[in-house]
């Protein structure tokens, strides 16, 4: 019997939740690697870590554009992280523990305070007044 491929996998997911691009799949899975990488010891990482991580990972991939990046593969909050790892999780493409849940991901950061202010100019005070 032939084991379906990560493709295949990936296409029934799609299939059955349209939500989002198949690259915001494979940038979860990447934003996951870059996480795991980052730890001391590779081990099961929590949603927030997983959220954290992929912020680091998608501002060093994409920079200022990482807001319109995202947007354009369906990602708009944390919670669409879950979805993607819950996703993945229910096809076997990831595993996670009895304490993992999609509440993990609720309200995990802004995404415009996480992908545009940092590359937003800092105020700037107006001729004439001083700064306090």
């Amino acid at each position: 019997m032939k084991h379906p491929n990560a493709e295949e996998l990936l296409q029934k997911i799609m299939a059955r939740d349209p939500r989002y691009a198949s690259e915001a799949y494979v940038f979860v899975r990447a934003g996951l690697d870059y996480t795991v990488r980052r730890l001391e010891k590779p081990r099961h990482v929590s949603g927030q870590e997983l959220l954290d991580g992929i912020r680091e990972f998608a501002l060093t991939e994409f920079g200022p554009m990482t807001r319109t990046v995202l947007k354009g593969w369906g990602l708009q909050r944390t919670e669409d992280v879950g979805e993607i790892v819950f996703n993945m999780v229910e096809t076997g493409l990831l595993g996670k523990t009895e304490k993992d849940s999609r509440a993990d991901f609720a309200a995990g950061y802004d995404f415009d305070e996480a992908f545009c202010k940092p590359f937003r100019p800092a105020a700037v005070p107006r001729a004439g007044k001083r700064p306090n």
